[in-house]
């Protein structure tokens, strides 16, 4: 976490700061910690409406940052703010990202490439079944389980990952505070993802009840997270089928099983076919051969393929080879500030792209 993250989580924290505001203040002043000891008059000309500023500011007055950090550390939740290393890659890159996440568990393993898999949460035992096999049998291909921890197909879809040894992230629409954590009946799940290296994620901050207008947004993140979306089980009127239009949004592949055509649980999916909104699939292998994960000389190349480089990555990966060369020499290579060019390796090294070979000095993998 930055020294600019907690003020990011403070002002957040204002309700009535929403991204939009956010957005605009942090682009008048640069950084966080300006806005937070910004004035009324500052506030004005950042363009923040009279009223708000004015709430705003009786809101800083009686907040203590520190003690509002050490609330968090006693319910083990950790913030991560876009500017932020560890802020997921794939989602940095979707039209509306959330400008802070609160997290529990290890934020770096979502930047292992996964596959959201969602569904109804009154499932049929044939939505059972297809949901786990093909969780599992993801989860052996190489890939992590994305999903939202709500009953159902969502947390079966958890469930494989875990008990394969997987990683699986779970994004709710409420805090990760004990007394709003949603849904309550699985919350020993959230733990068995947290100590298996996954994560509990939320855009929302502690005391944020699951609000039915929340989950819409938090379908987003589960989208944004992946390189793809799966959707098992889904009435014509499901979040699942938000889910599926926030991908192909975010130009990530959208599959679906098809499922019995008297059901209402496969009158989503089948109607997802029928318009060609997403790919029939029928087990795990529709889905890798779409991916083109199949045929691939290694697992991790595999999984690799499918992850979109940025344009930092791209420019450092010129640079990089088979010999080993110093962290100065590619800033100085590239023109690329040498902070830049720290954190593009970070992002690489997790990728596997590359190899930090200690002493400064990198190698590209493959």
């Amino acid at each position: 976490m930055s020294r600019d993250t907690k003020y990011w989580a403070a002002i957040l924290a204002f309700k009535k700061i929403t991204s939009a505001r956010f957005k605009k203040l942090i682009a008048y002043f640069k950084e966080a910690e300006f806005i937070w000891n910004a004035d009324l008059a500052e506030l004005l000309n950042a363009d923040l409406e009279e009223m708000i500023a004015q709430e705003f500011i009786a809101y800083k007055e009686k907040t203590d940052i520190d003690q509002e950090l050490e609330k968090l550390a006693a319910e083990k939740i950790k913030i991560s703010a876009i500017i932020d290393d560890d802020y997921p890659r794939l989602l940095k890159k979707i039209k509306n990202p959330p400008c802070l996440l609160y997290y529990k568990g290890d934020l770096r393993s979502v930047d292992n490439p996964l596959l959201a898999v969602v569904g109804t949460r009154k499932t049929s035992p044939y939505g059972r079944q297809a949901a786990y096999q093909i969780s599992s049998d993801l989860v052996k291909s190489g890939l992590g389980i994305a999903s939202g921890l709500a009953l159902g197909i969502d947390a079966i879809s958890h469930n494989a990952a875990v008990e394969l040894g997987g990683i699986t992230a779970a994004v709710l629409g409420s805090g990760l505070d004990q007394q709003n954590f949603y849904p309550q009946p699985n919350r020993a799940l959230a733990e068995k993802i947290i100590s298996s290296g996954g994560a509990v994620i939320s855009e929302y901050p502690p005391g944020t009840e699951p609000f039915h207008y929340n989950f819409p947004g938090r379908n987003r993140i589960i989208s944004g997270l992946s390189i793809g979306v799966l959707i098992i089980e889904a009435p014509l009127k499901s979040g699942a089928l938000i889910t599926a239009e926030y991908a192909r949004d975010q130009k990530r592949k959208v599959f679906a099983l098809p499922g019995n055509i008297y059901s209402k649980n496969s009158e989503g999916t089948n109607d997802l076919i029928k318009k060609g909104n997403a790919k029939l699939i029928t087990d795990c292998s529709d889905i890798l051969t779409e991916l083109n994960l199949e045929n691939s000389r290694s697992r991790k190349e595999r999984v690799q393929q499918v992850l979109p480089l940025s344009q930092d990555e791209k420019t450092l990966l010129k640079f990089l080879s088979s010999d080993p060369i110093h962290i100065d020499q590619l800033a100085k290579r590239s023109g690329m500030d040498l902070s830049a060019v720290s954190s593009t390796l970070s992002m690489l090294e997790i990728g596997g792209r590359v190899k930090n070979l200690g002493d400064m000095k990198y190698v590209l993998l493959f």
